[in-house]
C-alpha cells in the first residue's frame, strides 16, 4: 500500500464515504489516505495491524490459511466498511489476512494511539455494531444458499464478487470449499459457463464475457444484488 498525499482527494473521499461521521471525535487530522492495488496485502495473516482501516472505495477478501496450506475464504468486503475492527476490539484476536481484489482506497487511523478513545466512543461502537450485524447475516445467508440454490447461481455470484475488471483467478480448491462443492463439480460448471459464453479461459484465470447473464443468475438468489465495478 502507498500513502496518497492529495488533500482534495482526501477531503472528497472522507465526505463521500461518510468516514468522519463514524466517530464522535475529529479523527481527520490523524488519518492517512492509502491506496492498495489489486493483490496488495492490507492485513497480513498473523500480524496484528497497527492501524484501523476504513475502506472507502473498492473490494477486498478476508481469508484464512490452514496449517496444511489450504485457503478458506471467510468474507468478501465491499466499501464502505471498517477493516481491522476485530483486532482493535479484542487484543487476543488472531489477525486474518485481508487482500485487495480491486484497487482500494482506505483511511488509516493509528490503533495504539486511539484504541482507548475508540472503545469509549459510543458513535464508533454503534457503527461497528451496525457493520458486524450484516457481516453475520451474510454468513448465514451464504450457508443457506449452499442448500437452497444450484451451484450455477452461487458460482455466478461468487465470480462477480471475486473478479477484478472482468477477470477471475481464484484457486479452484478455495472456491470449491467456499461454495461447499467438490473440485470436480466446480470445474464442470465453469466449463459449462465457458460453453454458454459467460466465461473465456485466459491463462490461469477466466475472463467474464457476459456479466449481465451472471448478474441475472445472482439476482435469482438476491433480487437487489448490486452491480460491481467492471
Amino acid at each position: 500500500m502507498k500513502e496518497i498525499n492529495d488533500r482534495q482527494m482526501f477531503q472528497e473521499l472522507a465526505r463521500s464515504s461518510g468516514y468522519a461521521s463514524q466517530f464522535s471525535m475529529d479523527v481527520l487530522p490523524e488519518s492517512r489516505l492509502l491506496s492498495a492495488d489489486s493483490g496488495d496485502s492490507i492485513i497480513k495473516e498473523g500480524i496484528r495491524p497497527d492501524s484501523l482501516y476504513y475502506l472507502c472505495r473498492g473490494r477486498a477478501k478476508l481469508y484464512l490459511t490452514h496449517p496444511n496450506g489450504k485457503i478458506s475464504f471467510i468474507d468478501f468486503l465491499q466499501a464502505p466498511c471498517f477493516i481491522g475492527e476485530m483486532e482493535l476490539l479484542d487484543d487476543t484476536h488472531e489477525a486474518r489476512a485481508v487482500q485487495a481484489i480491486s484497487q482500494c482506497w482506505l483511511f488509516s487511523l493509528p490503533a495504539a494511539s486511539f484504541r482507548s478513545q475508540l472503545l469509549n466512543d459510543t458513535v464508533f461502537l454503534r457503527n461497528i455494531c451496525l457493520l458486524l450485524g450484516p457481516k453475520n447475516q451474510r454468513n448465514i445467508i451464504s450457508a443457506s444458499r449452499n442448500q437452497s440454490f444450484p451451484l450455477a447461481n452461487r458460482l455466478a455470484a461468487f465470480l462477480l464478487l471475486a473478479q477484478n475488471h472482468g477477470f477471475y483467478r481464484e484457486k479452484h480448491t478455495a472456491a470449491a470449499e467456499y461454495l461447499g462443492v467438490s473440485y470436480r463439480h466446480l470445474l464442470y460448471v465453469l466449463a459449462d459457463f465457458c460453453k454458454k459464453g459467460c466465461l473465456r479461459k485466459e491463462g490461469r484465470g477466466y475472463r467474464l464475457t457476459n456479466e449481465d447473464v451472471l448478474l441475472a443468475m445472482a439476482r435469482e438468489m438476491e433480487p437487489e444484488w448490486p452491480e460491481h465495478d467492471r
